[in-house]
């Protein structure tokens, strides 16, 4: 090895290259240990292999490449959606809710309208009438409502129930949008109305509040008094259809349910036994009794089963052999012993046995049959709907030989005795009582089929059953014989003459709980309006009933609104409080 030396002539540094004896190369060897290896002192460099450049190389560009083509991806492809990201980013959309529709009586008394928002809303409140016997037919709302950073998860009123539902796009108007923008710091630089809202439109209910009012509040005394479990009612007009009261008891209070704030109260209505929330006037349904007869009386009539001058006996009951055992024949009882009775007769004291005999035939009467049954209930309005504008109408049952087949697996087998109860309206039969108030007004009105709606200004009907107007003349005279001096007496009252049906449908295995129903017209020289009433599951033999709950309310109407009696004031001293000892309902 050759050592190069420093010379040094003056300031100039020289080298000179000279042998290194192999004495100074162990010489240096023995000093490795004192090399200093974190500062790579004893360290042989090598240059970078071309391979590991080159993978490196390579590496980088695929990297530049994933960026730059991503980055053509946002620029090309997606840049005009990005932008108008950008630009929402620093524009607000805030919603404008419109101002509800206000809903009214059919004398213009508020039922329900709209209050101030509340402190940090952005839409105006809603208020109920606070009276009871309003909250089914009005329903009630949703507000709209935000998450914690503010978004709308519900972005306008969701009306829940009654017209507020039924004629919710009339009533709710247009949404607008208003356009905030801000900077940076979220500061306001100006604002724009680009889509404004539209207020919704009033609507005028058919409903009288009086009316409304004071058969509610009749329906609640006596549900309460006589451990009824509810009750529900309703007057329809005859010729348009238009419903003057519409109730249901028991009930929610709309007020609390739109505020939603009250969980007590709220979780009392979901908790209580009696259902609040079932519309009991269009959504309930129940086993008519008697207050179907003047449906196969029309029928047998019309068939040419019977005069209205025909008379059948009525001995208490009437027997039908066994033929599996001859010794215990089948009997089936009439309420009491009417003798011979005819048509409006057998109307007016609600003979069991005339209609078993022209329901299912017995002896050498002939009956209509179940076919016949079932075809005469339906002309009536039962089994379907009315066409009521609520939502959540019930259907019933007209039981038949294929309803007990499917019903009763085990006993499907049809036979006389179920056709009799069936026109009696006991066994199977299931009503609400909008269908009855149906049926009520295609008497009054001798075949013309209404269609009831809580709008002010309904159409007067121009379908009527096929069965001539005469045939309802027996019906018309036997439902006034019932006020006058049969079952439904205790609605004789001397400022009107009504025309009614009062009927009682027995419940349960041990029958000790019972529906009263009455079903009516007035005035009965010239048929106006149709009333139905049932009181839900009371005591049986309770003499406080649905006739005697209408006999009450029509003394509150006379007072109230006298107008639909045809009167300007009381003509009597008649108290609408009396306590009345109502008499015999079948």
């Amino acid at each position: 090895m050759r050592r190069r030396y420093p010379f040094f002539f003056g300031k100039a540094k020289r080298y000179a290259t000279e042998d290194i004896a192999p004495d100074e190369i162990f010489l240096d060897d023995r000093n490795i240990p004192e090399f200093d290896t974190q500062q790579f002192e004893g360290r042989i460099e090598q240059p970078i292999k071309q391979r590991t450049i080159a993978i490196l190389g390579v590496t980088f560009l695929l990297i530049g490449l994933v960026f730059a083509g991503r980055a053509g991806i946002l620029q090309v492809r997606e840049g005009e959606v990005y932008a108008k990201v950008s630009e929402n980013n620093r524009l607000e959309h805030q919603y404008l809710f419109p101002e509800r529709g206000i809903i009214t009586d059919r004398n213009s008394v508020r039922l329900a309208w709209n209050t101030p928002a509340a402190e940090g809303e952005d839409f105006s409140g809603r208020a109920y009438l606070d009276e009871g016997g309003f909250a089914h037919v009005l329903g009630y709302l949703r507000y709209p409502a935000q998450d914690k950073n503010g978004v709308y998860y519900r972005s306008d009123y969701e009306a829940a129930a009654g017209v507020e539902q039924y004629y919710n796009d009339l009533l709710r108007g247009k949404q607008g949008l208003r356009i905030i923008e801000t900077d940076a710091l979220g500061h306001t630089i100006s604002q724009n109305i680009i889509d404004p809202p539209r207020a919704g439109e009033n609507l005028a209910l058919s409903i009288d509040e009086r009316v409304q009012k004071d058969l509610y509040d009749r329906i609640r005394e006596v549900a309460l008094a006589r451990d009824f479990t509810g009750g529900a009612g309703g007057i329809m007009d005859i010729r348009t259809g238009e419903l003057i009261a519409l109730t249901s008891f028991p009930e929610y209070d709309p007020n609390v349910m739109t505020k939603g704030d009250d969980a007590a109260a709220i979780a009392a209505y979901n908790d209580d036994a009696r259902k609040p929330f079932l519309d009991r006037a269009i959504g309930g349904v129940y086993t008519p009794g008697s207050i179907v007869k003047p449906i196969y009386a029309v029928g047998a009539y019309n068939d040419g089963l019977v005069k209205p001058w025909t008379q059948i006996l009525s001995t208490g009951s009437i027997s039908v052999p066994n033929p599996y055992n001859p010794d215990k024949p089948s009997i089936f009882n009439d309420w009491r012993a009417h003798g011979w009775i005819d048509m409006k007769n057998a109307i007016g004291w609600s003979s069991d046995v005339y209609f078993y005999e022209i329901g299912g035939g017995f002896g050498d009467q002939k009956g209509l049959g179940i076919a016949g049954i079932e075809r005469y209930a339906r002309m009536f309005g039962f089994g379907t709907t009315t066409g009521i504008d609520l939502e959540g109408e019930a259907v019933g049952t007209i039981p038949d030989p294929e309803w007990k087949a499917r019903m009763f697996p085990d006993d499907p087998n049809w036979r006389i005795g179920d056709t009799y109860f069936t026109a009696i309206g006991q066994y199977g039969m299931q009503i609400t009582p909008i269908q009855a108030l149906k049926e009520a007004s295609i008497v009054a009105s001798e075949g013309v089929i209404p269609i009831p709606t809580l709008l002010k200004g309904g159409a007067t009907s121009t379908r009527s059953i096929p069965v001539l107007s005469e045939k309802f003349n027996p019906i018309h005279d036997g439902m006034r014989i019932s006020v006058v001096e049969g079952t439904s007496k205790v609605l004789d009252i001397p400022e009107i003459k009504i025309a009614a049906k009062s009927g009682t449908a027995e419940l349960g295995v041990k029958k000790d709980r019972w529906n009263s129903w009455v079903i009516g017209f007035f005035p009965y020289e010239d048929p106006k309006y149709a009333f139905a009433i049932v009181m839900e599951r009371g005591p049986k033999g309770n003499t406080l009933n649905a006739s005697y709950v209408a006999s009450l309310f029509f003394r509150d109407i006379i007072d109230h609104a006298p107008e639909y009696f045809g009167l300007t004031k009381r003509t009597s001293d008649a108290s609408s409080t009396i306590d009345l000892e109502p008499g015999v309902e079948h």
